[in-house]
């Protein structure tokens, strides 16, 4: 398992206020704001740990990681040509999670979730970019345990064995109901294709905030998860 530490994060006060919609604030509140802002660039630290992988055993409905039996159609056609893949663990990091906004302040609180998003997200391409540098990668895609019915969130069991102590090695800790703790933190597979893939092109589920492109009942089908 390789970590990435050193992930460049650099936070702009101005974007910050602008998504936690309190650039209008009142005084007070954007001080605050920024004062809190201050804290969070002093102390964060996003970052990532991978494992590679090579794909083995592969069934209908399952494929073998690491000697470790992960079971998803869509996950099984979407690696039929792949030979390894990229196991991984991003987070904004527990530094973050030691800062806390004044009780009772939802505003406050909202900007403090929105730095650790975007902690997140920058340990996200910090990895992209480490992969596609190191292994030189073209085009990539991947997916998520839960992000579709098909590859259930309690797979994220087996991605956590796979990698080894992901907690000792960057805070991110299991639990039973298979929540991350820090809650900005994602888990997942990179894979290279050559056609672009996204889990929201077979989910159905409407409104959702996280979408990225529409569902795509023709592509479903030829996944076979529509009849």
């Amino acid at each position: 398992m390789e970590t990435l530490d050193n992930t460049p994060f650099h936070i702009d006060p101005d974007e910050v206020l602008r998504r936690a919609h309190l650039a209008k604030a009142d005084a007070d509140t954007t001080h605050t704001a920024r004062e809190l802002i201050e804290q969070a660039q002093q102390v964060a630290r996003p970052k990532a740990v991978y494992e590679v992988c090579y794909v083995e055993n592969k069934r209908p409905d399952s494929v073998e990681l690491a000697g470790i039996t992960f079971t998803s159609r869509v996950l099984r056609v979407n690696l039929d040509q792949v030979e390894c893949i990229f196991a991984y663990v991003a987070t904004c990091g527990t530094e973050l999670t030691e800062i806390s906004a004044p009780a009772g302040d939802i505003l406050l609180d909202y900007c403090l979730d929105v730095i650790k998003e975007m902690a997140l997200r920058a340990a996200l391409q910090h990895l992209s970019e480490h992969l596609r540098a190191k292994y030189a990668l073209g085009q990539t895609s991947q997916m998520n345990p839960g992000s579709l019915e098909d590859w259930p969130i309690t797979e994220q069991f087996k991605l956590f064995e796979l990698l080894g102590n992901v907690e000792e090695v960057v805070g991110v800790r299991l639990t039973d109901s298979c929540l991350m703790i820090p809650q900005k933190s994602v888990s997942g597979i990179i894979f290279p294709t050559e056609v672009r893939f996204e889990s929201c092109q077979l989910c159905q589920r409407e409104n959702c905030p996280s979408r990225q492109t529409s569902f795509d009942p023709a592509l479903a089908q030829r996944y076979g998860l529509e009849e």
